[in-house]
């Protein structure tokens, strides 16, 4: 009998064990569809929704790593605010009023305050053939300026109040070569006469070569940004987060419209440290003079001059009596046909300057930029096959010095 009790209260027990062992399992099955936010729906096949229990949770995990990676952004960037209040009180407004044929007209651009003298950094093209300048602080407070330098080979120009105004803060400048495509920028100026707007954007691309508008040369060491420039902006410092001057805004590619297309472009700071400082002290600055002009080596003139690199400065052409022409260079002899497309024959090119290779034109043009006019420069050039070395005296751009 006890024998029987036994067996009765074992297998009662072992039913008791099967029966917690399965509301367990049943139990933990429940918990992904109870972390899925809603009531589980059954799908057509009416089958339990084990594809919402799988997919729901990855789908809210990426949400998270999402939302994580928005938080890890807000961290890295400094106070947009907190930088706006140390800068804006350096930028300022700048209207103008020129007379062109007997015709009085307004203007407006921007600036930024240099120094502790009264000097203020703006375009060439903003304040040129002025015949009043008025500067207009952050708080609105207004007065006149006089130009001191004018440069429209860089585009750059310091005008200067009579006495520095007591609110206004001098802006530092960066090294622009230290920038890099991705970096944070911010614009601040006048766009449209909307006195100290802010922008931010990143570095689109450095190095660019853009033309000056009003010179045949070009401006080396460009900076692209994508923070929106418009008009008004002009002469407004180009920032980096820390609150300095990496570039002084210029101009915009508008697609054909007024407004800006999200590609603008900056004199670079490093460019502002080399100029203004000769035009602060001397009016003006002479810029260095090679007397060639040409293009990047590209297939077509590879396959054309039998070149065995598609890297350098191809002289298409030498000014007759200048610098070049003096140190022997070349120029194209003669003009071959690719695929219905000219091609032009017998340049030198140009693939070291000074020890440092030379990969493009521009490179070639921002290299004689950093010169001063009576600087001695070697050149290796490609000829016929051949590698020479050229040296080469530089002389100021026509119509300076």
């Amino acid at each position: 009998m006890k024998n029987i009790k036994f067996t009765l209260l074992a297998v009662l027990g072992y039913v008791l064990l099967l029966a917690f062992a399965g509301a367990v399992l049943f139990g933990f099955a429940l918990i992904p569809t109870q972390f899925s936010g809603g009531e589980a729906q059954p799908n057509a096949a009416n089958q339990p929704a084990q594809s919402e229990v799988v997919v729901q949770p990855t789908f809210t995990v990426q949400a998270a790593s999402a939302r994580q990676d928005d938080l890890s952004l807000e961290q890295n960037l400094p106070s947009l605010q907190g930088l706006y209040d140390r800068v804006a009180p350096g930028v300022v407004n700048i209207a103008v009023l020129v007379e062109r044929q007997g015709q009085t007209g307004a203007g407006a651009g921007s600036g930024f305050v240099l120094d502790d003298q009264g000097h203020i950094v703006t375009n060439n093209h903003v304040v040129a053939g002025a015949e009043l300048i008025s500067v207009i602080y952050e708080d609105g407070f207004e007065m006149e300026a006089e130009i001191i330098g004018l440069d429209s080979d860089s585009d750059l120009a310091v005008i200067r109040v009579e006495s520095p105004y007591e609110n206004a803060r001098p802006l530092p400048l960066g090294d622009s070569d230290q920038i890099q495509t991705g970096d944070w920028a911010v614009a601040i100026g006048n766009p449209f006469g909307n006195q100290s707007s802010m922008t931010l954007g990143i570095i689109s691309a450095v190095g660019r070569s853009i033309p000056t508008g009003v010179t045949p040369f070009n401006i080396p060491r460009a900076i692209q940004t994508d923070a929106a420039i418009n008009p008004g902006n002009s002469g407004g410092p180009l920032l980096n987060l820390q609150g300095e001057v990496i570039g002084v805004n210029a101009q915009i590619a508008t697609g054909g419209t007024r407004a800006s297309a999200g590609v603008g472009f900056a004199v670079p700071a490093n460019l502002v440290r080399r100029v203004v400082p000769v035009l602060i002290e001397e009016g003006e600055y002479i810029w260095p003079w090679l007397g060639v002009s040409g293009n990047d080596v590209n297939l077509l003139l590879t396959q054309a001059n039998d070149l065995t690199t598609q890297r350098g400065a191809y002289i298409d052409s030498v000014t007759e009596g200048g610098p070049a022409a003096q140190a022997g260079l070349q120029g194209s002899t003669g003009e071959a046909e690719i695929e219905g497309v000219p091609v032009p024959l017998g340049g030198d090119v140009v693939i070291e300057m000074d020890g440092t290779r030379i990969f493009t034109f521009s490179d070639l043009a921002a290299g004689i930029a950093d010169h001063r006019p009576g600087d001695t420069i070697q050149l290796s050039v490609l000829r016929d096959g051949e590698q020479i070395e050229v040296e080469v005296e530089l002389e100021a751009r026509p119509g300076q010095g």
